[in-house]
């Protein structure tokens, strides 16, 4: 017999073994032969897997630009993205299902299930999960990290009979599991769960993949409530706005106006029926109601309604406040001790949550709104907060109603203030849009200038000379190439939060973050007196704070270090971009001489041109470099370094790249 052995960089994969039924020992060249197929197997062996490896990568990264995909197509509405999700991660690791979890209160509810179990799904839509410490929710929750459970019949929850851990074994079969926690800034939103029908535990690469994933879910969660809260908001100022068309249109008349904010309140509010009350001496009349016409009319057939102490209006009228009832069946006035009509009403509405607002002015209390849901589901702060605001606006209403009763002899002048009202109202609406708007892509001095000016011409091309400068950190390339997403998030995060503020304080305007680059000018939009010496101070002050987070970083093992590079000249600055997207931005070549600066600067140098050095006049102390010779510039550039300060720690040197960007 003969055996030779399939090696690769000494590691054994395998062997290739000949027998011979009779005493004939292979010769020497049968034994090369041999150990030349066994050459050519470990070739084969290792394309396949070089081939396994890169069409492994290939469908994680395509699956992942379709999850982008749909998250850019559906930026308010997280469940396609859940769906796509799961599908995508169930078939590259291999798991028999998946489902996706996100915190309602103190359970978590799934919102999404793929390729699960007709028994186990059924059991998830209907049930939650348990935050208990004996849960493996609750052990994601004491440390929100991927909790990998190789076989849960051994676990705990399983040998206690936890209901969930029971019904995903003896439902769905549940062997291994993984959950990979939903995080944002340390907050637990959800959970990630892939499970197998055998005992067959996930490998690393596919728990990181699930870790990308769940990074991707919390992109959309927080995309989605970014939407849902313009969304509210631009819902409630559109409410405002037509309710205040309603008080310009109806000055002397409170019946629409108190229609229009009982029915905007109790829409944006989520509330079934309700009332808005007017206080007349120690009665209350109902002004407007929004309900079925049952309960309309019985409401109205009342007539006027005396507050007993113990109800909630009286205590509104005793100066509580906000009176917010979670369930009516449990309060002893409305159910014990409620006057016949009162409770007549109370069961026509079938009333269980009451939220009872005040109509106040400077103390006084001039009516109330009210609010009822059908179902035990208390009113939100925020929600609550909206009620005021409307009840605000019914007081102010009431209040111009009685201003002009008051001055009805003196009509056209009141109408005359009213439309000077209506137009300074819409030109501060238009110039707070015009200011929201320009701050989204501009820098804040310009959008600022341009307001106050009354005048966008300032973005038009012009020519204009400016200081550039761009900065850019040293390893930062080799940093991303080995760091985990999340650490490079985090220490940009901490970069961006030390060095940005430094532009507003040298009065510098921000053209870009991209990456580590930074590229700011000065002396546009707002002239300003020495700007070179501005500059440099600004990157000397971006090199101290730097320096004191690359220590940081470089007691955790990474290489990193802080370049900048200055240049002074002509530029031609104004808006690019188009009608839903533009920005503000120089062009010409002192951005390029800026930006090779920066390049060729080592950790720890901010390298000046000579016109920016000849502009400081000595402020600064500074070092020749040289004439540089730098890429893309036919001409060498004389350099000038701005050394370090006395006493500043020396930084190790790290070769310098292009700027990021």
């Amino acid at each position: 017999m003969l055996f030779v052995p399939l090696r690769k960089d000494d590691a054994l994969l395998g062997y290739i073994s000949a027998y011979r039924q009779e005493v004939r020992p292979f010769t020497d060249k049968q034994i090369a032969l041999l150990q030349n197929f066994a050459v050519q197997a470990v070739i084969a062996m290792e394309n396949a897997r070089l081939i396994t490896e890169t069409r492994e990568a290939l469908d994680q990264q395509t699956a992942t630009a379709e999850v982008l995909g749909i998250i850019n197509s559906s930026p308010g509405d997280i469940i396609p993205v859940f769906d796509a999700m799961l599908e995508k991660a169930v078939r590259l690791c291999e798991a028999t299902y998946g489902t996706m979890f996100t915190q309602d209160g103190d359970r978590f509810r799934a919102v999404a299930l793929r390729d699960v179990p007709d028994k186990l799904a059924e059991f998830l839509r209907r049930e939650s999960l348990p935050l208990g410490p004996n849960t493996f929710v609750g052990r994601v929750m004491r440390n929100p990290s991927p909790l990998h459970i190789a076989d849960v019949t051994t676990e705990e929850p399983y040998r206690q009979r936890v209901p969930i851990a029971v019904a995903g074994v003896e439902l769905g079969g549940c062997r291994t599991i993984l959950t990979v926690p939903l995080l944002k800034d340390d907050a637990l939103l959800g959970i990630f769960q892939l499970a197998r029908q055998e005992v067959r535990p996930f490998s690393d690469k596919q728990i990181t993949l699930v870790q990308n994933f769940a990074a991707q879910a919390v992109i959309a969660m927080e995309n989605a409530r970014l939407i849902t809260e313009t969304r509210e908001a631009l819902e409630q100022q559109t409410a405002t706005a037509e309710v205040l068309g309603v008080i310009n249109s109806s000055p002397g008349n409170l019946a629409p106006v108190f229609d229009a904010i009982l029915a905007k309140a109790h829409a944006l509010c989520d509330a079934t029926l309700g009332g808005l009350l007017i206080r007349e001496g120690q009665e209350f009349r109902v002004a407007a109601v929004h309900a079925d016409q049952a309960f309309a009319e019985a409401w109205r057939a009342m007539g006027r309604l005396r507050a007993p102490e113990a109800s909630p209006l009286g205590r509104v009228a005793r100066g509580e406040g906000v009176v917010q009832i979670a369930d009516a069946r449990e309060d002893e006035f409305l159910y014990r001790n409620a006057p016949p009509p009162l409770r007549r009403l109370r069961d026509i509405g079938d009333v269980r949550t009451l939220l009872i607002v005040p109509l106040l002015q400077d103390d006084a209390l001039l009516g109330a709104i009210t609010a009822f849901r059908q179902e035990v589901r208390p009113f939100t702060d925020k929600q609550i907060a909206l009620l005021q605001n409307f009840a605000a606006q019914a007081v102010i209403a009431m209040e111009n109603a009685r201003l002009l009763g008051e001055l009805r002899q003196r009509t056209e002048e009141v109408a005359e203030l009213n439309r000077g009202l209506e137009a300074r109202v819409a030109e501060q609406v238009d110039e707070l849009s015009r200011v929201g708007r320009l701050k989204r892509f501009l820098a804040p001095q310009l959008a600022e200038l341009i307001v106050s000016q009354g005048d966008e011409n300032i973005l038009e091309s012009h020519r204009r000379e400016i200081v550039v400068v761009f900065c850019d950190l040293r390893g930062y390339t080799a940093f991303t190439e080995t760091a985990e997403p999340e650490e490079v998030l985090d220490f940009l995060r901490e970069y961006h939060g030390a060095l940005g503020p430094l532009v507003a304080q040298f009065e510098g305007t921000l053209d870009q973050f991209s990456g580590d680059g930074i590229m700011v000018f000065f002396n546009d939009p707002v002239p300003i007196p020495d700007p070179a010496e501005r500059a440099v101070k600004m990157a000397m002050a971006m090199r101290e704070v730097a320096a004191k987070l690359i220590v940081d970083w470089r007691e955790r093992g990474r290489e990193l270090g802080f370049g900048a590079g200055i240049a002074q000249g002509y530029a031609t600055l104004g808006q690019i971009g188009f009608a839903e997207r533009s920005g503000y931005t120089a062009i010409g070549t002192v951005c390029n001489v800026a930006a090779r600066l920066c390049a060729e600067a080592k950790d720890g140098q901010i390298l000046l041109s000579q016109r920016v050095n000849v502009a400081l006049k000595g402020s600064i102390a500074t070092e020749q470099m040289g004439a540089l010779a730098l890429k893309g510039l036919t001409q060498p550039v004389v350099a000038y370094n701005v050394s370090l300060a006395a006493g500043q720690p020396a930084l190790r040197v790290i070769e310098g790249g292009p700027p990021s960007g």
